[in-house]
């Protein structure tokens, strides 16, 4: 959405957080941090935005506000999302764990992005 990977999924979990029903998400966890300063946007302001805004406006809205970005620079922060690994110990370890109660047959899986897509039934079996 806005040509940033993971925005309509910042959206839904924005719109969880002020409504109360985040569950086991977290928001803003490190991904939406990274598009959220790209946006140059307090979290709070932009969950509040998603919840007084249709995914249509806040696509049209990002568009708006990233106008003047170069597709470098999209690139850029899509890489930093997609590429982003455990940067810690005690991060790998819980990221193992997690994948491993999914799938530990998946050891090809190392991106933050890749665990999520695992974890939401979005990646074809090995």
């Amino acid at each position: 959405m806005a040509g940033l990977v993971q925005l309509a999924r910042m959206i839904d979990k924005a719109r969880s957080f002020k409504e109360d029903q985040i569950a086991d998400y977290i928001y803003p966890c490190p991904l939406d941090k990274i598009i959220l300063n790209f946006l140059r946007i307090d979290s709070d302001e932009f969950a509040t935005k998603t919840m007084d805004c249709g995914d249509d406006e806040i696509s049209a809205w990002s568009k708006e506000t990233l106008k003047n970005k170069k597709a470098s620079e999209f690139d850029f922060i899509n890489d930093q999302i997609l590429e982003r690994r455990p940067g810690s110990e005690d991060r790998l370890k819980y990221f193992y764990e997690t994948r491993d109660k999914i799938d530990p047959s998946r050891t090809d899986i190392n991106t933050w992005v890749d665990l999520l897509d695992l974890e939401e039934g979005r990646l074809p079996p090995k």
